[in-house]
């Protein structure tokens, strides 16, 4: 199984979250950098021609462009506090570009998360429910970043769902 994590502005993916990670297939994470531009799926897949991913993990910046990916390519995503609202609705379903298979998304969104309001992107998500078949968690507690025993839970359930 290729995996395609994609950090978030100012961060990388830590070694507890890649070991996590490496437990359900080969793992690649690009160092993007996001302050010159927030969206940049073409230039994150660039990279990997030959590679057919099987699934898009994806925080904060990196959420939004693995939303994008999993639909463009057709695969499966777990977001973690994407930040959807900041963009057009049309941005997120790009023409496909590659065959079209399951494109379900798992998002753990914060409660308290004061970069990413969870209430923008509910309201956002709420306006187009018939387009994917997503699996909403809030979690009224979290904040923007993700714990690694959250993040390992969130990781298992995802995968119990797409490999059953």
């Amino acid at each position: 199984m290729n995996i395609l994590y994609l950090h978030g502005l100012n961060s990388k993916l830590s070694e507890a979250k890649n070991a996590i990670l490496e437990r359900y297939g080969k793992v690649q994470a690009p160092d993007i950098n996001y302050s010159r531009k927030h969206l940049q799926p073409i230039e994150i897949l660039q990279p990997y021609p030959e590679t057919e991913f099987n699934v898009i993990i994806g925080s904060s910046m990196g959420a939004l462009n693995g939303y994008i990916i999993s639909n463009w390519i057709g695969r499966p995503a777990l977001l973690f506090n994407p930040p959807l609202s900041k963009y057009p609705w049309s941005l997120m379903l790009p023409e496909a570009k590659f065959r079209r298979g399951n494109a379900s998304k798992q998002l753990l969104l914060g409660g308290r998360d004061e970069i990413v309001n969870p209430q923008e992107t509910l309201a956002f998500l709420g306006r187009h429910l018939q387009d994917h078949e997503l699996e909403i968690k809030i979690d009224p507690l979290l904040g923007h970043r993700i714990p690694v025993d959250l993040f390992e839970e969130q990781v298992a359930s995802f995968f119990s769902k797409i490999c059953s």
